[in-house]
């Protein structure tokens, strides 16, 4: 009896895990696995054969000064990006979710941006900023935009984190207003009774119960902008002199360009680990806020 209603479970799971896993497999772990090896070799696409030479590929990595810097450069920018996407989000959601008129017309707007596709995004702002705020600002007297932020490197800075901000804000904007969803009215409502006001209610009660959407956000935010390629591509293309190229840029360039797959995949191994080490902290650091709240 327990063997039959084991076998089918096994086949209930094949039926319906097998697919996900077998995907998962193929595209997740099996290309990691494949990748993780071939930073130990000095694998060449031109090569019929590898050789096995530890972890001289990371040694170069870590002596690569251009490579730290592009990688201190996308932590700037990831910073810059997660903070002004989150708090942007954040309070659209708090406007969307207290009633407003054509709530969720608003809603769609906000979302549409992050339905393009990070080049023909890159190709809108790069047009923007390059083309139509100069002329703007050279006809209104706008010294901000009289010439090209992309030609500039503090202000292409900025239009890197413009852009990916405003393509990010709306798919957060809808996971804050699924965690609002979970604040209980009646706690608002005798809140508001006892003569709290609204800075102390977003404070005291609406914070700490959106923690869970805070922390997927964060994460989301996160991994999206450390791992922002296209968009790089397409609005700047590592300038004005290559200083505005991010560390998933200069990867691509190393592995597919220069034909230096070990070195390229030891980089991709320490941004991963980067990207799962600044995660992982926001992660347990704001659960802890969860728990003590």
């Amino acid at each position: 009896m327990k063997k039959n209603i084991f076998i089918r479970n096994a086949g209930i799971f094949l039926l319906f895990g097998a697919p996900s896993i077998f995907a998962f497999a193929a595209v997740v772990l099996i290309p990691f696995l494949v990748g993780l090896y071939l930073t130990f070799t000095n694998w060449d696409v031109r090569m019929t054969s590898s050789t096995f030479i530890g972890l001289a590929n990371y040694s170069k990595v870590f002596h690569d000064n251009v490579f730290l810097t592009q990688l201190w450069f996308t932590v700037k920018y990831a910073l810059c990006t997660v903070l002004i996407s989150n708090i942007v989000a954040f309070f659209i959601a708090l406007a969307l979710t207290r009633g407003v008129k054509g709530e969720k017309w608003l809603r769609t707007g906000f979302f549409t941006p992050n339905l393009i596709g990070g080049i023909v995004l890159g190709y809108l702002w790069q047009t923007l900023f390059s083309q139509v705020l100069p002329y703007l600002g050279n006809k209104y007297g706008w010294s901000l935009f009289q010439s090209s932020w992309l030609t500039d490197t503090d202000t292409a800075f900025w239009a890197l984190v413009i852009a990916t901000a405003w393509q990010l804000v709306g798919y957060l904007m809808l996971i804050y207003i699924a965690g609002f969803s979970g604040v209980p009215n009646d706690v608002l409502e005798a809140a508001s009774m006892d003569g709290a006001n609204n800075a102390t209610i977003l404070r005291r009660i609406i914070l700490p119960l959106s923690i869970p959407a805070i922390v997927i956000s964060i994460f989301i935010s996160i991994s999206r902008s450390f791992l922002a390629y296209d968009i790089n591509l397409a609005l700047t293309k590592g300038g004005p002199f290559h200083s505005t190229e991010m560390a998933s840029y200069h990867i691509v360039q190393k592995a597919f360009l220069s034909n230096q797959f070990g070195t390229g995949q030891a980089e991709a191994v320490v941004l991963f680990a980067v990207i799962a080490l600044l995660a992982l902290t926001q992660s347990y650091l704001l659960k802890k806020l969860e728990v003590e709240s």
